[in-house]
């Protein structure tokens, strides 16, 4: 699964097998590793950040400070899932 950044001692990441058909852009966050119980974040078409699910248990302080980071680097995160993935679509 392709790694974007870590930040805070979270991973940044896509899963490489997403659903069929492919769902809009997002990222999962964990702690150190890769985990199925990832903490899920939509980015939208204006780079804003949308929380799917806290399925990790990021403390709310930490995971909005993420959230920020995940936003300001929504450009690069957006053309990263375009480079990998081949398409692009937004939750809204």
């Amino acid at each position: 699964m392709p790694q974007i950044f870590k930040v805070f001692g979270y991973i940044i990441y896509f899963w490489s097998n997403e659903t069929n058909p492919l769902e809009p852009v997002h990222v999962h966050v964990s702690k150190g590793v890769p985990s199925p119980n990832a903490t899920k974040i939509w980015i939208t078409k204006r780079g804003g950040c949308l929380l799917c699910n806290n399925n990790s248990k990021i403390k709310a302080s930490e995971l909005n400070a993420i959230m920020e980071v995940i936003e300001a680097r929504s450009v690069s995160i957006i053309r990263s899932w375009q480079n990998y993935f081949g398409e692009t679509k937004f939750y809204c």
